[in-house]
């Protein structure tokens, strides 16, 4: 059995190497992206947000589809006031982009400092086991994150998301290049 499954990851692997080629295009089309997001903070953020809205308005409508299969009448209550409310919220982001980056804005700073302080909670209940500073040292950047996101609302709303996704797109692009160089490399190893 062991056997089989090495074999077809070297087969994948395999794979893999041959298209090395598609990885690095995708790092490069990535980094792209994520500089142009950098270059247009506003726009990525006013797109994050409607992205977003578009999710919350489909999972409310799931939500609600979800409410209407229910028997229990407290069940179908609780899920449909669940549902109409995402719908509301996601049709507000998208009517109003710029309110909804506010919210949002808000609501990340929010999680950053909560996400924050619970990690520091947690390493202050564990600090004697080795290498829980690296929790605490995630905790305190966490919470200053989250800090200087809040102080610096809502003046900072429509840069704040546009920053988060440019960085995210310029460190997958990173990510997917590097893959894709070592899969080249390794595939010029292999070759006969």
């Amino acid at each position: 059995m062991n056997g089989d499954k090495a074999k077809a990851l070297a087969h994948v692997l395999q794979q893999l190497r041959a298209r090395w080629g598609w990885f690095v295009g995708l790092g490069v089309v990535l980094l792209l992206l994520g500089g142009l997001a950098m270059i247009y903070v506003i726009a990525a953020t006013l797109a994050s947000v409607v992205f977003i809205a578009m999710l919350m308005i489909i999972g409310g409508a799931a939500q609600l589809v979800h409410a209407w299969g229910l028997k229990p009448w407290q069940a179908f209550v609780w899920w449909s006031v669940v549902g109409v409310l995402y719908v509301l919220a996601g049709v507000f982001a998208l009517a109003n982009p710029v309110a909804g980056a506010a919210v949002l804005t808000l609501l990340l700073g929010g999680a950053l400092i909560a996400m924050g302080a619970l990690r520091l909670w947690i390493w202050y209940q564990n600090r004697a086991q080795q290498g829980w500073r690296w929790l605490a040292l995630s905790g305190v950047l966490s919470l200053l994150t989250g800090l200087l996101i809040a102080m610096g609302w809502p003046e900072n709303s429509l840069v704040i998301l546009g920053v988060l996704l440019a960085i995210d797109l310029i460190f997958q692009g990173w990510g997917m290049l590097a893959l894709g160089l070592a899969l080249k490399r390794s595939h010029q190893s292999h070759q006969p």
